[in-house]
């Protein structure tokens, strides 16, 4: 690949009237081939640089996804600057933050987001004045160097402020070309739908890697079950891309999948969250035919973690697969380190914050607690600082889960822990029954007591109608610590 930076990174031999984006965002879907979107991309960075932003500046994109948060994204790069999604679920306080911290010199966003912009702030809606700046016209992508930052991508700020993961033009370009390499990503013209949100590491590797191959994205503009089944079959969809958690959220709507035709899709790719064999055994069902596929990666050391065995080994369905060749990965008492071309330049302004997340020999890590088979294969166990103490036993909330989820009556269980006078902390669970089912907290113990350790088992049950979700579409437990909290009192 000729690559100049990572907004140039599309696929141009032979794709110029195929479909690279379909948007669903507003009223009627638009269309762009790779030759319209590759215009685009140019007017955007064009119009950017006419507005005087020079080489290295941050352009912040505040918006739902669309199209032209994808322009956004890739024309800022095209253009030599810093692209900077950003998480419109969090606070207003904490998205002004995100925006001060980059020292982004101009907002990109749709107007409801563009209400949590801090005034003084430059910003350009989506709409009129987006197609205002536009300037069309050809455009020769900046040779950037491979080391300089081409987008910071803040972490959800779970344990304090988010954090500016510095990605260089190396990190993303090395995902999308030894994906094309491997031909792993996607096939020319194949489809894959995207409803995760765009300022997560998710939904743009997804795309990064689509367009660097000639796919096609399907783009929903957030994610609701009914309108990810609906668009999957109206536009054909054969790979399925999400977080377990909205796999399991469509999984709750069975009389609309029975009724819709979905035998186009071929691969249901789901990563970013820990899955349960209950999980994977419901979208065989309704997938009967499907590819299954259960990913992993990191916001500062990107997608890329494992591939397949390298003696043809089936890969076990809990399992992440085998450490790929082109990444160094060790467990160190239990903690997943890894170093690989993606690894981020580092946290922006925070070189103590940095000091701590990196090894002295340039491993990073990650904080995730894994376990290695005789074969090699790798299986997520939890977050190492998710991990409790409940009476000198140590519980991953994860493991917990997996068990809770093989209950023939649970569809999703979320555990979290409480304070406790006796044990220091303890176990307690949240559940969403499975449609139809009869379940009460006595059943879920007593399946728990008989399945698992003593010391696992929640000490109370809760059930909800749906889990709620935070900005990533995984689950939000500090709500959900909130109601325990609550519920106890």
């Amino acid at each position: 690949m000729s690559w100049r930076n990572q907004g140039d990174a599309f696929r141009r031999d032979g794709t110029a009237e195929v479909a690279a984006l379909i948007d669903l965002s507003g009223g009627a879907p638009r269309s762009y081939t790779y030759a319209a979107l590759d215009r685009a991309c140019n007017a955007t960075a064009r119009g950017l640089l006419a507005r005087g932003l020079r080489r290295g500046d941050r352009v912040a994109v505040l918006a739902a996804n669309c199209a032209e948060h994808l322009l956004g994204f890739f024309g800022s790069m095209r253009a030599g600057l810093v692209a900077v999604p950003v998480n419109y679920k969090l606070p207003a306080a904490t998205v002004g933050y995100v925006l001060q911290d980059s020292g982004a010199k101009l907002v990109l966003g749709d107007a409801e987001r563009l209400k949590l912009c801090p005034p003084g702030l430059p910003q350009v809606g989506f709409g009129a004045a987006f197609d205002a700046m536009l300037d069309p016209g050809p455009f020769a992508a900046l040779d950037m160097a491979p080391e300089e930052p081409a987008m910071f991508l803040y972490t959800s700020g779970s344990t304090g402020r988010p954090k500016g993961v510095v990605l260089s033009h190396r990190s993303h370009l090395w995902v999308v070309e030894t994906r094309a390499r491997e031909r792993r990503g996607v096939a020319p013209g194949q489809r894959s739908l995207v409803a995760a949100p765009l300022y997560h590491m998710n939904a743009l590797s997804t795309c990064q890697v689509a367009f660097g191959q000639g796919g096609t994205i399907v783009l929903l503009p957030g994610f609701t079950a009914a309108s990810y089944i609906a668009a999957a079959a109206q536009y054909r969809v054969n790979v399925l891309t999400s977080v377990p958690t909205m796999i399991a959220m469509m999984l709750r709507a069975p009389e609309l999948l029975a009724r819709t035709d979905l035998s186009s899709v071929e691969v249901v790719r789901m990563g970013s969250a820990p899955l349960t064999q209950a999980l994977i055994d419901s979208v065989r069902r309704v997938f009967p035919r499907a590819l299954i596929t259960n990913g992993y990666g990191t916001t500062e050391a990107g997608p890329i973690v494992s591939g397949p065995h390298p003696d043809g080994l089936r890969q076990p369905e809990l399992s992440i697969g085998y450490p790929h060749p082109g990444v160094d990965l060790r467990l160190a008492d239990g903690v997943l380190e890894m170093k690989c071309p993606a690894l981020m330049n580092g946290y922006h302004n925070l070189p103590e914050a940095t000091a701590k997340a990196m090894t002295a020999d340039g491993f990073y890590r990650t904080g995730d607690v894994f376990r290695r088979d005789e074969a090699g294969f790798l299986y997520f166990v939890g977050r190492a600082d998710d991990m409790f103490v409940s009476g000198g036993e140590n519980i991953y909330p994860g493991e917990v889960e997996k068990m809770l989820e093989g209950h023939p009556a649970i569809h999703q269980a979320a555990v979290i822990p409480l304070p406790d006078e006796l044990k220091g902390m303890k176990p307690v669970a949240f559940v969403v029954a499975k449609p139809g089912a009869t379940l009460d907290e006595a059943a879920v113990k007593s399946y728990a007591l008989a399945n698992a350790p003593a010391y696992q088992h929640p000490r109370r049950v809760w059930f909800l109608p749906e889990l709620p979700l935070a900005g990533t579409n995984k689950v939000d437990k500090k709500v959900l610590v909130m109601l325990a909290e609550k519920n106890s009192a």
